[in-house]
């Protein structure tokens, strides 16, 4: 490997770091009140569900399989979805009502009042996430949007928003992974467990 290669991996990791920081510094205390509102929802037998495009909705799967199955302790599973993952569901969706529809209407036939709707999205400006959380809000849920630079109006318009003011979709996309697992940590706590052997 070129020294110069070499460089530009430390700068990667030294760009990853300092926008870990920034957003700890500008960002903690939301966190910790969405941690507290999904904690709260999920321990009273609320629904998370959870959705975005493309890493986002890779985003989503993970942090569903760490309610559902277990983050850093042994407790009961928590009741989240990620709706990403029936292919069947997201294609008829997109096929007989168009993209921009594909968890909105999957929002509308499983959510209820008082559940989390947890919207991601690296640009704040996706359409089918944006259209989900106004869908969420109309019935009563709790929304949450997890974005990337200005947050868009997917933002603006949740109850908790959750920005990371990067340029860069890959710092973003690290940086929200570190919320999501933050959020699993606290959710953990909030709901009682013991830690694995």
């Amino acid at each position: 490997m070129s020294s110069d290669e070499v460089r530009l991996i430390r700068a990667i990791f030294d760009e990853s770091v300092a926008a870990q920081q920034r957003f700890s510094v500008q960002g903690s205390e939301r966190v910790e009140q969405a941690a507290g509102l999904i904690g709260r929802a999920l321990s009273t037998g609320h629904l998370l569900l959870a959705f975005g495009n493309g890493g986002s909705a890779g985003d989503a799967e993970h942090f569903v399989a760490e309610l559902v199955g277990r983050f850093e302790v042994e407790r009961r599973p928590l009741p989240a979805v990620a709706l990403t993952s029936d292919s069947s569901v997201v294609t008829a969706i997109a096929n007989d009502y168009g993209y921009e529809r594909v968890f909105a209407r999957q929002i509308e036939a499983l959510g209820k009042p008082g559940d989390v709707a947890f919207g991601i999205s690296t640009s704040g400006r996706s359409k089918n996430v944006e259209a989900a959380l106004a869908s969420g809000k109309t019935l009563g849920m709790l929304t949450i949007a997890l974005t990337g630079r200005d947050g868009g109006r997917m933002g603006a318009d949740a109850d908790i928003h959750l920005n990371v003011a990067e340029a860069s979709t890959a710092r973003i996309q690290e940086v929200h992974r570190t919320i999501i697992h933050a959020i699993c940590l606290i959710v953990d706590r909030k709901v009682g467990g013991e830690p694995k052997a």
